[in-house]
């Protein structure tokens, strides 16, 4: 635990985004590095997300990290876990707030410890207000949430109930002034109804980074690409069949009338060369390129 550093309000290095809002944390425990004046975005959702909102997490937290942006979020199985991810695996900041201890007894949840080992490989940083040793409680969870919003330019949310610790942060930030987005689902879906809830009250409606980086005022690199085109006619009847969303390996067997032999050999071959990506349990989205 010796790696557990504190900070407190007075410090210069202390986040000057955060020190702005209602109800600052005095103290703040790290591991990793604090940048007092970094451009911070978080990315939020529910513990049981779709493959629809994995599939919009990655996406979209790739394209902000790589435009600059370090991604903030709370480590949370879901959506929170696929946001941390993207950044990684690019070897780019992320920061992880937590409403435990940072000691690693105390990290919750404990399936993503060797994540959040990943977030300080790879220059970013742990932060709580509670000391080492502090387990979390229904009253840390949602008190950390402040944190999330208070350090980060605008909120954006992917899937979440109607009651969720995820409208929690984004009252925060309407709270402190700071933009919140939100990311439209199926009318039907129980994960659609916080979004769609945010967005009548005022959040913006958004369909990828580009309309984060716009109401931002951000430059938008050229990193953020288009979806990826098939090389084979193979691979051009797949991703039609993909255009509309992620789908499991038997229904792109059946919407292509390829053979699975084939339809798995080409997904093999594509998700190679980035063009798609595999979910997990065998649900396949178009990558961007």
């Amino acid at each position: 635990m010796t790696d557990i550093r504190k900070i407190s309000i007075s410090d210069k290095n202390y986040p000057k985004l955060l020190r702005k809002i209602s109800d600052p944390p005095k103290i703040l425990y790290f591991r990793g590095e604090i940048k007092p004046d970094e451009l911070c975005f978080g990315i939020v959702g529910t513990r049981r997300n779709s493959s629809y909102g994995k599939q919009v997490a990655l996406e979209v937290a790739k394209d902000l990290v790589e435009s600059g942006l370090t991604i903030v979020s709370g480590l949370a199985p879901g959506i929170d876990t696929f946001a941390h991810q993207a950044c990684v695996e690019r070897q780019k900041r992320t920061i992880a707030i937590l409403g435990t201890g940072l000691d690693p007894k105390s990290i919750y949840p404990q399936s993503n410890l060797d994540l959040s080992k990943r977030i300080i490989e790879t220059g970013g940083c742990l932060i709580s207000e509670y000391p080492p040793g502090t387990p979390g409680s229904k009253f840390s969870f949602p008190r950390r949430n402040r944190i999330i919003a208070g350090l980060s330019m605008g909120i954006l949310v992917v899937e979440a109930k109607e009651k969720s610790g995820s409208l929690i942060t984004a009252d925060y930030a309407f709270k402190e002034k700071r933009k919140v987005f939100a990311v439209p689902g199926q009318i039907y879906s129980s994960n659609s109804k916080g979004p769609h809830k945010l967005i009548n009250k005022g959040a913006k409606l958004i369909e990828d980074a580009r309309d984060i980086l716009k109401e931002l005022n951000l430059p938008q690199l050229s990193i953020i690409g288009s979806f990826a085109e098939g090389k084979t006619d193979e691979e051009k009847i797949i991703l039609e069949v993909l255009k509309e969303g992620a789908l499991y390996i038997d229904k792109i067997i059946e919407g292509t009338k390829l053979s699975a032999s084939l339809v798995s050999k080409t997904l093999a071959l594509m998700e190679v060369s980035g063009r798609v990506k595999n979910l997990g349990g065998n649900i396949f989205a178009v990558e961007k390129i």
